[in-house]
């Protein structure tokens, strides 16, 4: 089968990009930790001992770097639909968020302790047409909203990924019922192209 122009260029865009080959030369499983890294040099959300929930997770850059800096008395606790390569201190499910059976598995692994901070990577199967992608996109961080009311210690954190567009706006007002503060971060390893964005919700409240 013919590769589309897009799907040409975005390996192109992949196989020279900086952040791939300093991943791949790091031992980083994805090019997605920069985007990590970036946004926790500048806003340090991740502290040792926390307990940190890694939503939409593998192949596992976000949970390896996560480890690394919470240490041995914090936790990781990750999931994915896909299959993750297993990674020290890290408690992996794997499982569709949208079910059920998932969120009562991650419920379980936390054995009632309440998380520092809830992270989402999450993104649906992209089809190209943006009025199918962007409802699917938007469910996506709404059920991870409403999981990190669920779990969230006081004062705790959520950062998620989300594309600008129909109900971002409504998204990020109904964060402010719940955190003091809702910042948008746009890394500089996300590629400019994209409407990703991330947004980083601060001091939870009931």
């Amino acid at each position: 089968m013919a590769r589309t122009k897009s799907s040409a260029r975005w390996l192109k865009e992949h196989f020279t990009d900086t952040y791939v080959k300093q991943a791949q030369e790091a031992g980083y499983r994805s090019r997605a930790v920069y985007k990590l890294l970036e946004i926790n040099e500048r806003d340090r959300i991740l502290r040792p001992g926390m307990t940190v929930v890694d939503l939409g997770a593998a192949p596992g850059g976000w949970s390896q770097v996560t480890a690394s800096i919470v240490g041995s008395k914090g936790r990781v606790i990750a999931l994915d639909i896909l299959a993750m390569e297993p990674l020290p201190d890290v408690s992996f499910i794997q499982g569709d968020f949208t079910e059920q059976q998932a969120l009562d598995a991650l419920i379980e692994a936390m054995h009632g302790e309440r998380a520092g901070l809830v992270m989402s990577d999450m993104a649906p199967n992209i089809s190209g047409l943006r009025s199918v992608d962007q409802p699917r996109a938007m469910y996506l961080a709404e059920l991870a909203l409403e999981f990190a009311r669920k779990v969230l210690a006081p004062g705790g954190d959520l950062l998620m990924k989300v594309f600008q567009g129909e109900g971002f706006d409504a998204l990020r007002k109904d964060l402010l019922r719940s955190f003091k503060q809702v910042l948008v971060r746009k890394p500089a390893s996300s590629r400019a192209r994209s409407r990703e964005v991330y947004l980083l919700a601060r001091n939870y409240h009931d």
